[in-house]
């Protein structure tokens, strides 16, 4: 086992070797913590990355003199993992919040296109919209998908899809006047 004392030091004077040391004979250590934490090999994957890159940037955080490189890996592999699940969390729950924004838009879509001439009114505003936007509509409001469902679906970023949409519906709106009041 290499002393920690010295890898810290040279960690703190930028010796890659030293880092490639210290993955080396951590690594395992670190991604075990993190998939424990995460039930996700990719997952743990990342947060492994994370705590190295971490170390590196950061290498005077390590105190020898408060506990072994081993256990400072750990609780910062055990902390990584943590704040990936939060963020990971919130990411979800903003994807919730959307896809139940739309599933109101939608409810309030069908009571506002109640009659047969304005459902043909919204097919045909629909299908004249530019093909990115129609698919993201459909893909949304007709197949029930998030932006997130909608990105991954057509293999573009979320903020495109988003984007998309947003367009779409101001088109809409503009196209069906007061019946597609409900579309924004």
């Amino acid at each position: 086992m290499t002393d920690d004392r010295l890898l810290r030091d040279r960690l703190v004077a930028g010796d890659e070797r030293a880092l490639t040391a210290v993955v080396a004979e951590f690594g395992s250590l670190v991604r075990g913590v993190a998939r424990r934490v995460l039930g996700d090999d990719a997952a743990a994957d990342d947060v492994t990355q994370d705590v190295f890159v971490w170390l590196w940037e950061r290498p005077d955080r390590f105190d020898p003199g408060r506990g072994s490189l081993r256990a400072f890996l750990s609780v910062v592999a055990r902390r990584r993992a943590i704040d990936w699940i939060r963020r990971h969390d919130a990411d979800r729950r903003r994807a919730d919040r959307a896809a139940q924004e739309s599933s109101l838009v939608l409810d309030d879509v069908a009571e506002g296109v109640g009659l047969r001439d304005d459902a043909a009114r919204v097919r045909a505003a629909v299908a004249a919209l530019p093909a990115e936007q129609r698919d993201c509509v459909t893909l949304a409001f007709f197949g029930g998908l998030s932006y997130r469902e909608v990105a991954v679906r057509l293999g573009i970023p979320e903020g495109t899809a988003k984007s998309r949409l947003r367009l779409a519906l101001g088109k809409l709106s503009t196209t069906l006047g007061p019946t597609g009041a409900a579309l924004t």
